[in-house]
């Protein structure tokens, strides 16, 4: 009775997971569009991660904070349940918020992306009350062994929200006719596409969460599910995480002001002439082109009336070829020849000046964002160390399982986030102009094309977490061999179905190919948390390498294959964060909640390593987070056996 009791409160639980996948997946759409729609960089866009995972760290360092002053915890004087109650009803208000936020919006109205950002973190705020309820209360809800695949079958349903929360998104913004990337720019330009579009959809999400909200509270076979444990201080894992706040807010406020800074306004405005001057060359190609065309093919009807042998088609050839020199030449001699040098020469100059005030300005920026990221790593180093020595006031984190987790936690939500922000400004970025390439070698997307790949990014997510999910319901050892093989193809085929046209025959194989990588990863770590974090942050290292040193489709399926194989992350390293943490589980909850804060630093660092390198080679931030998940997992290891926790690697 216990376990069907238990069971149909997992069941209800899971609902609020699909909401977190959904809303954070759109924001794979939603970044370029708004680097599109509010003309700002490649940084600036990443802000709308920061805004939201943000959220997640200064609501849980809120909550823990308010429960320290008052000694008692607030979560669970009010229960798993009512945290998560009261975590949608905020969650609601940010989703209203997004109505008169964008009210009346148009293309280049950057104070609107600041309104956005608000609505957004007001979002995330409710989203961290949710999350620093749910995780403990999915893991209360049966044996501590198997808390992993719980949070697995619900990060299962999370999935299914991150694969058709871009698609939708996409259609909502962009429609469901095919658009080329010159008519929606201009569409954009024209306030033809508006970002007051998604006005309804938030109206709609809003009503889901106030929903979803009511099915909690009206449910009877929902358990509170309040830890017996007492609070336990910790001041200074406190102490330690204000002076961090005030300092990582002190590095991006200065940040942030640099871009009303009058060297930012000299960059705006040396750049808009370099993009008119670009323009007016345009259209004297186009002339130029006009003309080239027509001699090409009144020369080219003279051929069809000549084609007596090759050869004397190849000396026609080359006749024309000489009289459309000749016919450029003659044109160029005049005024579009001036024309032509003096802009060349003009944006030579223009550009020379730019980099002379860009370039330091944006070093500076891209040092106080890894200033900001070094202190993070600092201040967990500092807490593992010093309360090795005297765990007196660290609270849960003199568990050095739990500081290791912290920053696990932190980079595992970071390079799952940032492989998918950044791909969308990877596959729309010209990179070869005369061929419409994009630094992999593929042709230029716009922002509506993106959405399947960002789908197919989240969907590689499903596809682990559904496999995950599968010890959940017991299955023999023998049938669960088949699922093990059969499971990730059919969650594939859910994919395709959402996502169906998309792909090509090529593509579809390509990912397969991937997805059976994952099927023999998952059969070499045997179900065991720390094998799985080794296995699968050693695929993760090898895929983006590969990225980063090939081009094509091997490129883009290997920065695609990061979803697969950080899908069985998030409740490995949770599960291993907390275990043996006794009476200090709530509060080790909210610190690993906390570190959801990797999604708000990360994905803007290489963004902004984007900016001053290049996209694809930015992708080295994700390498340095998959080493530090392998190292996480040897050391981890280690620290639990010490403490006689053996179960983590049976």
């Amino acid at each position: 009775m216990t376990s069907q009791k238990n069971n149909s409160a997992l069941t209800t639980l899971v609902t609020v997971f699909f909401f977190w996948g959904f809303i954070a997946a759109s924001n794979g759409v939603f970044i370029p569009f708004c680097k599109t729609y509010f003309q700002i960089d490649q940084f600036q866009s990443q802000l709308v991660d920061f805004a939201f995972y943000g959220a997640y760290y200064f609501g849980a360092l809120l909550l823990f904070i308010l429960s320290s002053s008052s000694a008692k915890d607030i979560l669970n004087s009010w229960g798993y349940k009512n945290g998560i109650i009261y975590g949608l009803i905020i969650s609601a208000i940010g989703a209203l918020a997004m109505y008169p936020s964008v009210n009346g919006a148009e293309q280049g109205s950057t104070h609107v992306f600041y309104y956005v950002l608000i609505a957004l973190f007001i979002v995330g705020l409710g989203f961290s009350l949710q999350q620093t309820a749910a995780q403990p209360f999915a893991v209360s809800l049966g044996e501590p062994q198997k808390a992993s695949h719980r949070l697995n079958l619900a990060g299962g349903i999370n999935s299914f929200g991150t694969t058709i929360g871009p698609i939708v998104v996409a259609l909502i913004i962009f429609g469901s006719t095919p658009i080329s990337g010159e008519e929606l720019e201009l569409m954009v330009r024209n306030n033809q596409i508006k970002l007051n579009t998604i006005q309804g959809l938030y109206l709609g999400v809003a009503g889901l969460f106030i929903a979803a909200a009511a099915l909690f509270y009206f449910s009877k076979r929902l358990p509170q599910a309040k830890s017996d444990a007492t609070f336990q201080p910790a001041n200074k894992a406190k102490n330690l995480l204000i002076v961090l706040s005030l300092f990582m807010i002190a590095c991006f406020t200065i940040v942030f002001m640099s871009y009303n800074s009058n060297d930012q306004k000299d960059i705006d405005e040396i750049s808009d002439l370099i993009e008119n001057e670009k323009l007016d060359m345009k259209l004297l190609f186009h002339n130029i082109d006009t003309s080239y065309f027509e001699i090409e093919e009144s020369f080219s009807k003279r051929l069809k009336l000549k084609d007596d042998t090759i050869k004397r088609y190849e000396k026609a050839n080359d006749f024309i070829s000489f009289k459309i020199e000749s016919k450029i030449d003659s044109i160029a001699t005049a005024e579009p020849k001036c024309q032509y040098a003096n802009m060349t020469l003009n944006i030579k100059s223009l550009q020379s000046n730019l980099d002379n005030i860009k370039n330091p300005l944006e070093i500076k920026r891209l040092i106080l964002l890894l200033v900001a990221l070094l202190a993070i790593v600092f201040c967990i180093f500092y807490a593992y160390k010093s309360s090795s020595i005297n765990p007196s006031g660290w609270g849960a984190m003199q568990y050095p399982q739990l500081v290791l987790g912290m920053l696990a936690i932190f980079t595992y939500v970071g390079v799952e986030v940032t492989i998918q922000s950044n791909l969308g400004e990877l596959l729309k970025n010209v990179f070869d102009l005369k061929k419409n390439l994009n630094p992999l070698g593929l042709p230029v997307m716009n922002d509506a094309e993106i959405a399947p790949f960002i789908s197919l990014y989240w969907g590689g997510l499903m596809i682990g977490r559904w496999v995950g999910a599968i010890t959940v319901f017991n299955p023999s050892k023998g049938l669960k061999k088949w699922l093990l093989i059969i499971v990730p193809y059919v969650a594939l085929g859910v994919i395709l179905l959402v996502n169906y046209g998309s792909y090509s025959l090529n593509e579809v194989f390509i990912f397969s190919l991937c997805v059976a990588v994952q099927i023999i990863g998952f059969f070499i770590a045997k179900d065991k948390p720390i094998a799985t974090l080794k296995v699968f942050s050693g695929f993760g290292v090898i895929a983006m390498l590969i990225g980063l040193f090939t081009s094509g489709n091997l490129a883009l399926f290997a920065f695609l294959s990061g979803g697969l194989f950080c899908s069985i992350m998030w409740p490995c390293i949770f599960s291993l964060s907390i275990a043996g943490l006794g009476k200090y589980t709530s509060q080790g909850s909210a610190f690993l909640i906390m570190m959801i804060l990797g999604g708000a630093i990360i994905p803007p660092i290489q963004g902004k390593l984007a900016d001053i390198i290049s996209i694809q080679s930015s992708y080295w931030i994700a390498v340095m987070c998959f080493i530090y998940l392998i190292f996480y997992a040897f050391r981890t290891k280690k620290v639990l056996l010490k403490q006689g926790i053996s179960y983590v690697e049976k």
